[in-house]
Parts: C-alpha cells; sequence; structure tokens
C-alpha cells in the first residue's frame, strides 16, 4: 500500500542518516580533541578513573617540586659538612703542630682561631630557602609520596631527614628536670694529686742463700736481687728502692722501711703491674714477699697499682635521651654536656672532657676509656690539690651543639696541646658522621624522585591508554562514516521520491 501520509521508507531513511551523523559527529570530535573519553557522557566508569589519576597525576608533580627542594637543601648540608671536616682536619695539622716544644704556639693558636671562625661562617650560611640543617636538632620532613590504599584512603608518605647540628653551642642544662644521677656514679668525692700505693713486704729467712734469684717486676722493668750471706730482707727492700729509683720511670717512686718496700704511682690514666718472684734458691711454695698484706701460697706474686686519677662511670643499661643534661663538678667549676638525638653515653663522656679541657685548668687532665664491663668512663686528673668531685645529671635540657668545645680549643699551653689533640678527633668523626648521614639522605630522596618521575610517565601513559583516541582507527572510521554518510542520504532522496510515483495513478 502506498500512502502520501506515511513515508515508511523515508523514515527508516532518516534514522540511518541520524545515527551516521551522531558517529561522524563523535568521531570528528575524537579527531579535534584526541580523547575517545571527554566527558562522564562518554564513558562514566572510564571518566571516573581516568580524573582519580589525573588528579594523582597532579599531586605527583607537587612532589616532584617538594622533592627537589628537599633534594637541595639537604646536598646544601652535606657540603657544609664536608667543608667543615676539611677544616677541622687542617685544624688537626696545626695541633699537631702544636705538640712539639720548639714551636710558636701563640701562631698556630691565631690559625686555629681563623679556622674556628671559618668554620662558624660556613654553618651559620648554610641554609635553603630558610632551613639550615647544620644548626638545631629537630628533624626536618621531606614529602616523598602520597599513598592510595585499596579503599581509595589518601596518606601522606614523608623522607625524615635527621638534622645534624655542626653549632658550638653549650647546651641548657635543666636543673628542675628529672634526675638522671644514678646514671653517672662518681668514684671519689675529690681528685688530689696523691699517688696510689702498693706494700711489697720481703719475709725474713729467706735472703741469707747466695743461690736466692728474686725478681721484681715495676710496669713491665725487671730488677733482680741476688742473696748471700749477711743479706736479709731489709736488704732487699733497700736493693730495690734504690733500683727502683735509679730507673726513673714516669710517675714512680720507691721507698724502704726495714723490709717493707712502698711503690708509689702518680700515673694519671695508667695502672701500674706488679710481680715479685723466686727464680732459683727456695723451696717450692716459699714465700719471698707479701704484697698489700697478701700471704697466699706460692710464687710468683701479682698485682697493681691503680692510676690515679678519678672516673665518673655511665650505666651501661639506660638509654640517652635528647636533652640529657650532665654535669661535672671540679673544685668550684662546673662542666656541662647536654645530649642530642641517637647520641650514647659515649658521646657524653667525651662532650664533658671537652667541657673540662675548655676550662684550662692548671693540673687538670682528662681522658675517655671504657671499663672491663663496657661501661663508658670520664677520668679525671689532678696534678695540683686537692679538689671536689662529683656528677648529677638531669632530664629535659636543651642539646649542645655538635662541635661543643672547639671554641675552647687552645694550644698555648702543653697541656692544652695535648688536651685539643684528643677533642678534634671527636670533632671531625661527628662532621664526618654529618656528611655521611647528610649523604644517605640525599642519595634516598633522589632515588625517591626518580620513582616520583618515572611514576608520573606511567600514570599519563595509563590515563592516555584510558581516555586518549586511536587516531588510526578514528581516521578510518571516519572515512566510512563519511561515504554511509553520503549513501545514506541518497537513501533518503530516493525515499522521497516514493510519494511522487503516486501522481501516476491519476494520470
Amino acid at each position: 500500500m502506498s500512502s502520501i501520509l506515511t513515508n515508511t521508507s523515508a523514515m527508516v531513511a532518516l534514522q540511518t542518516l541520524r545515527g551516521i551523523n551522531s558517529n561522524l559527529a563523535q568521531t570528528q570530535n575524537e579527531i579535534s580533541t584526541g580523547k575517545s573519553v571527554g566527558n562522564a557522557r562518554d564513558n562514566a566508569a572510564v571518566w571516573s578513573i581516568s580524573r582519580t589519576m589525573d588528579s594523582d597525576l597532579s599531586s605527583f608533580k607537587a612532589i616532584g617540586d617538594s622533592l627537589a627542594l628537599g633534594q637541595s637543601s639537604v646536598a646544601v648540608a652535606r657540603q657544609a659538612a664536608e667543608t667543615t671536616t676539611d677544616l677541622l682536619t687542617e685544624m688537626k695539622t696545626l695541633i699537631v703542630s702544636a705538640q712539639e716544644e720548639n714551636v710558636d704556639r701563640g701562631k698556630l693558636q691565631t690559625d686555629i682561631a681563623a679556622l674556628r671562625e671559618q668554620i662558624s661562617a660556613v654553618v651559620n650560611t648554610a641554609q635553603f630557602n630558610g632551613l639550615n640543617m647544620v644548626q638545631g636538632t629537630d628533624q626536618v620532613n621531606v614529602l616523598s609520596s602520597l599513598d592510595r590504599d585499596s579503599s581509595g584512603n589518601v596518606s601522606a608518605a614523608h623522607i625524615r631527614v635527621d638534622r645534624q647540628d655542626l653549632t658550638t653551642e653549650a647546651g641548657t642544662f635543666n636543673v628542675s628536670g628529672t634526675s638522671l644521677n644514678a646514671n653517672a656514679t662518681a668514684s671519689a668525692a675529690a681528685v688530689s694529686d696523691a699517688g696510689n700505693t702498693a706494700v711489697v713486704e720481703f719475709n725474713s729467712g729467706a735472703y741469707t742463700d747466695s743461690g736466692l734469684m728474686a725478681r721484681l717486676t715495676v710496669a713491665g722493668v725487671q730488677i733482680d736481687f741476688e742473696g748471700g750471706a749477711g743479706l736479709d730482707q731489709d736488704d732487699a727492700a733497700a736493693f730495690f728502692e734504690g733500683a727502683i729509683n735509679a730507673l726513673q720511670l714516669d710517675g714512680i717512686t720507691a721507698s724502704a722501711s726495714g723490709a717493707d718496700l712502698t711503690i708509689t704511682s702518680t700515673r694519671a690514666f695508667e695502672g701500674v703491674s706488679l710481680d715479685i718472684s723466686e727464680l732459683a734458691g727456695a723451696a717450692a711454695n716459699t714465700h719471698i714477699a707479701n704484697l698489700n698484706g697478701s700471704a697466699t701460697a706460692g710464687n710468683p706474686v701479682t698485682g697493681s697499682i691503680d692510676e690515679r686519677a678519678q672516673n665518673v662511670t655511665f650505666s651501661t643499661t639506660a638509654a640517652v635521651q635528647d636533652g640529657d643534661g650532665y654535669r661535672v663538678s671540679v673544685g668550684s667549676q662546673s662542666f656541662t654536656y647536654v645530649a642530642g638525638p641517637n647520641e650514647s653515653f659515649e658521646d657524653v663522656a667525651r662532650g664533658l672532657k671537652a667541657a673540662v679541657d675548655s676550662a684550662g685548668l692548671e693540673g687538670i687532665t682528662t681522658a675517655v676509656t671504657q671499663d672491663t664491663n663496657g661501661a663508658w668512663q670520664l677520668k679525671v686528673d689532678n696534678d695540683g690539690s686537692s679538689q671536689l668531685f662529683q656528677a648529677v645529671g638531669n632530664a629535659g635540657g636543651t642539646a649542645s651543639g655538635g662541635l661543643f668545645g672547639l671554641d675552647g680549643i687552645n694550644v698555648t699551653t702543653e697541656a692544652g696541646a695535648r688536651a685539643a689533640l684528643d677533642n678534634i678527633e671527636t670533632m671531625i668523626q661527628r662532621s664526618i658522621d654529618s656528611a655521611a648521614a647528610f649523604g644517605s639522605s640525599q642519595k634516598r630522596i633522589d632515588i625517591q624522585n626518580d620513582f616520583i618521575s618515572k611514576l608520573s610517565d606511567s600514570l599519563t601513559a595509563g590515563i592516555g591508554s584510558l581516555v586518549d583516541a586511536d587516531m588510526e582507527a578514528t581516521s578510518a572510521r571516519l572515512q566510512a562514516l563519511q561515504v554511509q554518510q553520503q549513501l545514506a542520504t541518497q537513501s533518503l532522496s530516493i525515499a522521497n521520491q516514493q510519494p511522487q510515483n503516486v501522481l501516476a495513478l491519476f494520470r
């Protein structure tokens, strides 16, 4: 049936043309924008995923800027620490020269002061965008990533960089802080020049035998006494007194009273070993001598004379916290060191040594050692009149600078030059450790920055694969749609001619 009111063929052709035009419009839009999914209408799920990833990509670009800033800040700090190490090494050379007696220590001290001022200048100017990482002890957090979990929750991640304080600040001792006295034990209430002694009591009846040979070993030096007719224990004591004093051993003297030989040592940081043995002549297990009243059977009889120095022994079980301050009193003066983050009792002992040495007290010398239990000790020797000696500790202070004690280095005296040699080694090691710590942090930031750059590229590629148009396929589709459009137009034109055929029925 033909109708002039309803042209079904034209309707079909028109719908086909509309579909082709719609597809053609979409294809042309993809070509002009380069995207197959340009908005949520195109593909809501893909568009949502791509927008989330695009948001993360923008954040990672900002993180890259943060990492670049942190990288530059740490690089400046590392260079400052390395420069400080070089300057301290140069200072050490001058201090070594000051150990010689025939030098102008005053001129050496002038050069040391100049290097000290240069170190201060380096530390004060080592900042980037206002951040100085070689001053203070606060941690610096560098934004390194955004972490998104499976639930879509986002959290920021940071690279922690510890400041490395290379200042010479003294720190602040908190007088009202929690007591730490139990962590630092002084061996005596006073330090004095009095030497420590050992008494050798030579036994009677053993020295008349001309075949007897007795040996006394003092600080590794052997002295032999040969018995004989008419000789007795008093003669043995007198002989060893003369022999020991004739050796002029550093800090060691002897005096005899009857059969008792008193050996005195004023060696500051070194004990003196003693050994009394019978080489020949006496029957087995004969007591040729007693030491400090000891009558242990057999020989040799061994012992020692303790060092003269007193000590502060630090705990082997307690930990050192940031702000823990320890104070040592010598006479009327007190010397303080306040620990910073990640320090140990070795650092505390060396800090207190630097504090005491900086005062230049006449006759006072110091050393840092470990005892047989592994406990760190600050040893203080006094070659003058007796002085008060005590140690206390409190928590909650402000940490001393990493180069604390540098201001007190003075090589104008022999004692000062010796003390400076020990202290400069500690400061050089701290500076080296600081540079190494900054180097490790900088390397980690470099790695993270490289990863973020690659991750951003991967995200960009991933987003592109979701929403970018395939231009080869789109181009081919455009050509096909253009042909389809032409054919559909022709088809519609033909369909629109159908009502004209009805006129032939009325001719």
